[in-house]
């Protein structure tokens, strides 16, 4: 398949459905950085009824030059599992309703080990789209990994795409993790905030729903 290499610049339509707010900054704030002329929104799922990360994920948007919405599913730190009709309809609720050039949104097993809520967002995602109720040319999911806790996520290099981030985005980045959201630099945010981001692609939502059944690994 063709996708976009990082350093073109045509003008896209991207939504950015992430689980939580600092997600859209961590896993895809490069990309949304270095592609400022692109139409970014941005939905986090969960978090709306937060009264400190609420404002900041707003603030963050504004500086990333995007629009976007929250919802405010459960996010106990016990991780109860959602049921999967629950997120799908989250997601319809909080996202515009027309054609994306372009959805990005977590990988499967989600960007480290582990948080159920990335994985949740990422099947309902990806069944969205096989199931035509939101539509997209194209389907990026983070591709990052940890070793299982071995050490902080990292973009995976073999990934469809690759890409270093310039000193300044990155500070950018990092800026918007310490400064707006307000993680301190000992924070595991702060030390996770990746200088390289990647993204496993897809132009055909059958493959991707064949890839999600697979258990994320490509076939």
């Amino acid at each position: 398949m063709t996708v976009d290499n990082p350093t073109e610049k045509a003008v896209k339509s991207v939504a950015v459905i992430v689980a939580h707010p600092d997600d859209e900054t961590l896993w895809v704030g490069g990309t949304i950085l270095y592609h400022s002329q692109w139409d970014w929104f941005v939905v986090s799922v969960c978090r709306a009824g937060d009264k400190d990360r609420a404002p900041k994920f707003f603030k963050v948007l504004q500086a990333l030059g995007a629009d976007g919405a929250m919802g405010d599913l459960d996010d106990g730190p016990e991780q109860t599992p959602l049921p999967e009709e629950t997120v799908e309809q989250a997601i319809l609720k909080l996202l515009p309703a027309k054609h994306y050039d372009l959805i990005i949104t977590h990988h499967p097993s989600g960007e480290y080990t582990r948080h159920l809520r990335h994985e949740e967002v990422s099947r309902a995602v990806i069944s969205l789209w096989h199931a035509h109720q939101i539509t997209t040319d194209e389907l990026w999911v983070f591709a990052y990994e940890d070793g299982e806790q071995a050490y902080y996520p990292e973009a995976i290099d073999n990934a469809t795409i690759y890409h270093v981030l310039e000193k300044d985005i990155w500070q950018q980045k990092y800026t918007l993790m310490t400064n707006t959201y307000g993680f301190k630099e000992d924070s595991w945010e702060a030390q996770t905030t990746p200088a390289s981001e990647s993204f496993w692609c897809f132009d055909d939502p059958e493959e991707a729903y064949k890839w999600l059944n697979n258990k994320g690994i490509t076939l």
